[in-house]
């Protein structure tokens, strides 16, 4: 008779302890063969079941989870063209930050998507807190290329049903060796992919920042990239281009110190920067900044602006000087931008925007919206003129690099950002991507005109009448809180 482990065990102590003890069916001789057996048995068990626990904790992940989150071996088959990293720190890292992603996408839906490298992932998950009330889901990865962008787009970001996706893409590619071409053809690719499946989502391409050639990042290099990422995007209605190159860059075109400590990623103060640059777009796609604003003119002013439409605004007809100068630039200039011809005065009374839509009411905010051409000389007038003294007062905020201007009567005073894009780069008071109050005091031929106090024009020469208006060229740019008070004779 065997017996079980358990009680040959018992069998063989008391065996050992009594050797007279009377034991069924076994000597003491056979009773330690039988122990020895079994103890073979269960070792071999136990050895086997330990070799399937270790292959199962150690197999790959089924093809699906691979495919889904793993980097690709291979470059065969894959969208686009140019470098992927496959370093293993990357490949973890790209694992990693996926997998994490997926266990989000219910969490997640519906969120305004932030897209890229480590300058993106390095702003945290709710983006370094610069869009309260703005629902935002980071799906930046250190180290990733537009390639490798192309290749996640569909697991990290289509399923998430963006209410929209900021981009900023391509600086490592450079570091790899890639040509601006290349770069500017899988931001192509990427692009096209998201309007495909959202072709009404809004896109905010930010352009490539500023770095050094220390970096392997040459500034030349860098501009070439933001060129013809522009004229990727150009005529895109779905897309925003921001100039965040020039809002960075020193005067040699790299990034400083003072804001990107490693000449590439940057510190808090950088990162505020690149949030205020994007929040006036979210806030003309009424994302943000949705609050009612109460505004009421001062004593003695009278509001132009209601606020909410465009009451009281228009097109005019097209002047002939302005005709001929659109035809002089546009002659030696195949870049021009369109200069569209208006023949026949146009009112937009009770109209929210234009019919163009290139100014907007929105949010107690006159909005002159960034051209998808790039650059587009328009201007919007009141329909009443001025032909007595005045005092003219408005905010205005300016997104990087934009181009608008005031007409006051006819000539124009440029209204821009102003520390880039002049041509009062001296002053001290201007808060770039923030408000600012413009007031013209109007006196017989003259204005005087001043931004938060500090003096533009002193003598700004105008004719004896004329409608006041706001010039849409480059970038965006809005207008609040605009009155006028007529002077005495």
């Amino acid at each position: 008779m065997e017996l079980s482990l358990p009680k040959l065990t018992l069998a063989f102590y008391r065996a050992q302890r009594t050797p007279d003890v009377d034991l069924p069916g076994a000597s003491v001789h056979n009773l330690r063969i039988q122990f020895m057996k079994s103890i073979a048995r269960s070792l071999l068990f136990a050895v086997s079941l330990l070799a399937v626990l270790t292959a199962l904790a150690q197999a790959p992940a089924s093809p699906e989870v691979q495919s889904r989150f793993q980097l690709p071996p291979t470059d065969e088959g894959l969208p686009g063209q140019g470098p992927i990293r496959r370093v293993e720190w990357f490949r973890k890292l790209w694992v990693a930050r996926r997998e994490t992603w997926a266990r989000r996408v219910e969490e997640d839906q519906h969120a305004w998507v932030f897209l890229g490298d480590s300058i993106t992932q390095g702003w945290g998950d709710d983006m370094g807190g610069g869009f309260a009330g703005v629902k935002v889901a980071n799906r930046g990865i250190s180290g990733d290329t537009t390639r490798g962008v192309l290749i996640r787009l569909g697991d990290d970001v289509l399923v998430l049903h963006p209410d929209g996706v900021v981009i900023l893409i391509g600086t490592n590619d450079l570091e790899e060796g890639a040509d601006p071409e290349i770069i500017a053809a899988n931001l192509k690719l990427i692009v096209a992919m998201l309007q495909d499946k959202f072709p009404k989502m809004p896109i905010i391409l930010c352009q490539v920042f500023p770095s050094s050639i220390r970096k392997g990042r040459p500034a030349e290099k860098i501009k070439e990239v933001n060129k013809l990422y522009a004229a990727a995007v150009k005529g895109n209605k779905q897309v925003t281009l921001i100039e965040t190159w020039p809002l960075f860059a020193n005067a040699q075109g790299d990034a400083k110190p003072g804001e990107f400590p490693d000449l590439l990623h940057p510190n808090k103060a950088g990162y505020a920067k690149w949030a205020a640059a994007i929040r006036p777009i979210l806030a003309t796609l009424g994302f943000f900044d949705t609050e009612p604003d109460n505004f009421s003119p001062e004593p003695g002013f009278e509001s132009l602006f209601n606020g909410h439409d465009l009451t009281g605004w228009g097109y005019r007809p097209t002047s002939q000087k302005d005709i001929q100068s659109a035809k002089r630039w546009q002659k030696r200039d195949p870049n021009a931008p369109p200069w569209p011809i208006v023949t026949t005065p146009v009112s937009f009374a009770g109209q929210t925007a234009s019919d163009d839509r290139r100014y907007v009411a929105k949010f107690g905010r006159l909005i002159v919206t960034t051209p998808c051409e790039g650059r587009k000389i328009q201007k919007l007038s009141t329909t009443r003129e001025f032909p007595r003294d005045f005092i003219l007062k408005l905010e205005f905020r300016a997104t990087p690099n934009a181009d608008s201007g005031i007409f006051i009567r006819e000539p124009q005073l440029q209204c821009r950002d102003y520390l880039i894009a002049g041509p009062y780069k001296d002053l001290k008071r201007y808060k770039a991507q923030d408000w600012n109050q413009i007031v013209i005091t109007v006196k017989g031929a003259e204005a005087l005109c001043t931004c938060n106090g500090e003096v533009m024009e002193a003598a700004f020469k105008i004719p004896a009448s004329g409608p006041i208006g706001l010039e849409g060229d480059r970038g965006q740019m809005e207008y609040r809180h605009i009155e006028v008070r007529e002077l005495p004779d």
